[in-house]
């Protein structure tokens, strides 16, 4: 079966593949290399279940029925891209017939539908854009703003530390936009070479340097009609800033080893949790680049300054997990959910997540317990001041470790009829001091227990204390 439509397949946003009657793959154009992760030269020979790697695969292909019926076929289904991501598409499959009648070959096509199922399932979050949640001030100052920002194509640049959730409000902007149906093509730059990530993203011609056999097209050339996400930007090369700034200037890209441009209609979206301004100052990084980069920026917080999310969190996560494990749990009792919520999460919504799923992996019950909560959640590293909320388990005798009395506040006292300390009455009036201290400004109160602010209105809130 001939291929020489490659080109004119290409682009088709839809992701599409071309399979002989042997079910071997001739072709997948680069919507469906997106979408899979296989390159062509990759693909091509291989049987079909080997790339498209779908559930009906085993014992429920589609193309018997249509060898059996002739017709075209339609189903639901998930596939396995070569990230190991699974991914709920639509498939159509359709003979090509040859001049007799006889099945020549197969074309199959596919719709990803991951946004209408997750449209399906959040119809019950009252808090949420896209995979995000949460109703702190900052979270729902960006669930207002990603709307009409993903109507433009300005670019956009995305900070905040480390696992804040930073890749999924860039895809939350992309599936936002009129792009939603074009590819969204992520790129980490800190992850390859100079010379490898130049290629991977301006693609080379063949013949370019050794080993080129064959032209590539490169991340801008795939993400051509949607969005390309450049995640860790702080780790581009000077070099190949240098061409980004290029690309937006005019929205032509130059391969390797070619004298022709290519123009390509992509929008970029960038992240890093590095000082992008300090770099300039340094002379790391560009500072025309990052202005033209830093057009419309979202900053999103970290996870200790979000307030009750930590809640929505640990709620949420429990019940997915608890559906993917096959399990019963329903929650946290109060003195792990106490632990957690004064726990800082260094490592944010990813390291809270990590947390919830070993959970339920090792809870055997209903209810999460201390005893089933990560054992280096126990431990406070050396060298880690108190109230950073690192911590050791609560034990009757002293409060929490990491969550002693800050320099001028007032030790716990013992009960005179257990001996035990009664850390709640310590720590509400501990909060009372800090406000009579402060006047009544939270953020002063804030400073001088050595607590976020967020903290302080959480405890507050949980102590019932107002204040004007």
């Amino acid at each position: 079966m001939s291929v020489e439509a490659g080109p004119l397949l290409d682009t088709i946003p839809l992701p599409l593949a071309v399979i002989s009657p042997e079910r071997k793959v001739l072709f997948i154009n680069e919507a469906a290399q997106v979408l899979t992760g296989f390159s062509l030269e990759e693909a091509r020979g291989l049987h079909c279940m080997y790339v498209m790697r779908s559930s009906l695969c085993p014992d429920k292909c589609p193309l018997a029925k249509v060898e059996d019926t002739g017709a075209a076929v339609c189903v639901d289904a998930n596939i396995v891209s070569k990230e190991r991501r699974k991914i709920p598409v639509r498939a159509t499959f359709a003979p090509v017939l040859a001049p007799d009648g006889s099945i020549a070959g197969y074309v199959e096509a596919l719709e990803d539908i991951r946004i209408l199922q997750e449209l399906e399932i959040k119809q019950g979050w009252s808090y949420g854009f896209g995979d995000m949640i949460g109703h702190s001030h900052e979270m729902e100052r960006i669930f207002q703003m990603v709307p009409g920002i993903a109507q433009t194509d300005s670019s956009v640049l995305v900070t905040g530390e480390t696992g804040t959730g930073k890749d999924l409000l860039a895809e939350a902007i992309h599936n936002a936009s009129a792009r939603a149906k074009g590819p969204f093509v992520k790129v980490n730059c800190g992850a390859l070479p100079e010379t490898l990530l130049e290629s991977e993203l301006f693609g080379h011609s063949k013949g370019a340097f050794t080993g080129a056999t064959e032209s590539k097209p490169g991340r801008f050339r795939m993400a051509h009609n949607g969005t390309l996400f450049l995640t860790e930007i702080g780790d581009l090369p000077l070099s190949l800033q240098v061409k980004l700034l290029t690309f937006l200037d005019d929205k032509v890209i130059h391969p390797l080893g070619s004298t022709k441009g290519v123009n390509v209609d992509v929008r970029i979206v960038a992240a890093t949790h590095r000082d992008l301004r300090q770099m300039v100052r340094e002379g790391k990084f560009r500072e025309d680049l990052l202005y033209r980069l830093n057009v419309v920026r979202f900053h999103m917080p970290p996870l200790r300054e979000r307030g009750e999310d930590i809640n929505l969190f640990l709620n949420h996560f429990v019940h997915v997990f608890s559906e993917e494990f096959g399990k019963k749990v329903t929650g946290f009792s109060q003195d792990a959910l106490y632990f957690l919520e004064n726990y800082a999460f260094p490592g944010n919504v990813r390291e809270l997540r990590n947390v919830v799923e070993y959970c339920v992996n090792v809870c055997g019950q209903e209810t999460i317990e201390v005893e089933h909560l990560p054992r280096y959640l126990m431990e406070q590293p050396a060298g880690v001041p108190a109230g950073t909320g690192y911590g050791v388990q609560p034990a009757p005798e002293a409060p929490p470790a990491g969550m002693m009395p800050p320099p001028g506040m007032p030790a716990p006292v013992s009960s005179a009829a257990s001996g035990a300390v009664n850390w709640a009455d310590m720590e509400r009036k501990m909060i009372l001091d800090a406000l009579l201290q402060a006047k009544g400004r939270k953020n002063r109160a804030a400073e001088i227990l050595g607590w976020a602010r967020s903290t302080l209105w959480r405890k507050m809130k949980h102590y019932e204390i107002e204040s004007s």
